[in-house]
């Protein structure tokens, strides 16, 4: 007998649990009872452990390329060898008729000023920025908004894959092959030279600053170019007034990328500027000798704590600043494009 009592009771409170269930009366509150899994913990931990761990590294290789640069400004070696003024100022040595600029770090009386150094790598990067912005930007626009499906499937892929291949091939190339044929198309008196360094340093900037416009330009809604179509804009002018001024940060940010890409490269700068520290920032014609080459070319020659050994870590300090300073405004840069532009 109890039990047939009890059957009606018990299926009326579920009856009512199900109820309260179904509105949300009688759920718990959200993250009291429904906790979360163990393995969405760790995989927070394990991204939170690897996003520390590239800045950390960024940190210590800051702090390690400083700790073998600072010793300069106390050691009395250094000190004795090395005026800290003539670093970065020009100085007439004996045997010049003029105050100049000269890096030459061998000899009876070293010499280590640095400004023929950040001139060639300047030169060499806004020259190969000057050949890489318009082609990696129009590519872009051509594979987003004008090419068939086709075309761009075989555009694109050919494009970025330039990104993958080795530098010392594209150094390579441009030493054994654009050295010969630059000389012969425009009469350089030097072989090796900053239009040389910069055509094959272009080679690498493109794919970035292409494959960045590219996914920029995909990226806006397709109802924009739509609706101008719709009020009888021509397609370039869809193009023009529409689809890049929406995608201008992405672009922007593609730009930005390839100047560090480009004042960061090594390996093709080494093999095709012709490694001379010519003080002539006028002339592209002449050979240059770039930042990075002269640490990539130098450090492996040098006695450690020789002042020429601090002379160069004091160049990787410098090129790490102006790399980080130079992203940092584009950052900024980019953020109140986007801003503007958005109106957020």
């Amino acid at each position: 007998m109890p039990s047939l009592t009890a059957e009606p009771a018990s299926s009326s409170e579920a009856n009512t649990a199900s109820a309260e269930r179904a509105s949300g009366r009688g759920a718990p509150p959200l993250g009291t009872t429904f906790q979360t899994p163990l393995w969405h913990k760790v995989a927070e931990k394990v991204i939170t452990f690897m996003a520390l761990s590239a800045i950390a590294a960024i940190v210590l290789i800051f702090l390690f390329i400083g700790r073998e640069a600072v010793p300069m400004l106390w050691e009395a070696d250094f000190a004795h060898e090395v005026n800290l003024r003539d670093l970065f100022f020009a100085r007439q040595w004996n045997g010049y008729d003029e105050a100049v600029y000269i890096w030459q770090p061998v000899g009876s009386v070293p010499k280590y000023n640095v400004i023929p150094l950040f001139v060639g790598a300047l030169k060499v990067t806004v020259l190969a920025m000057a050949m890489s912005v318009p082609i990696g930007i129009g590519a872009a626009l051509f594979v987003a908004l004008y090419a068939p499906r086709r075309v761009r499937e075989v555009v694109k892929p050919v494009v970025e894959l330039l990104a993958g291949i080795p530098s010392v091939v594209l150094g390579f190339f441009a030493l054994m092959v654009v050295a010969t044929w630059a000389q012969d198309l425009f009469g350089f008196r030097f072989r090796l030279n900053a239009v040389v360094a910069a055509i094959a340093l272009s080679l690498t900037i493109v794919p970035v600053i292409f494959t960045i416009a590219e996914d920029a330009l995909q990226a806006v809604p397709r109802s924009l170019s739509e609706a101008a179509l719709a009020l009888g804009a021509r397609k370039y002018q869809v193009a023009l007034r529409v689809v890049v001024p929406a995608a201008l940060p992405g672009i922007a940010a593609g730009v930005v990328l390839g100047f560090g890409r480009a004042i960061g490269e090594t390996m093709i700068v080494l093999m095709a500027s012709g490694n001379a520290a010519m003080m002539e920032p006028t002339n592209l014609a002449t050979s240059v000798r770039t930042v990075t080459a002269t640490i990539a070319a130098e450090l492996g020659e040098v006695a450690v704590g020789d002042p020429h050994w601090r002379v160069l870590f004091m160049l990787g300090v410098l090129l790490f600043a102006v790399t980080f300073v130079l992203n940092v405004i584009g950052d900024v840069a980019i953020r109140r494009l986007q801003k503007r532009l958005t109106a957020t």
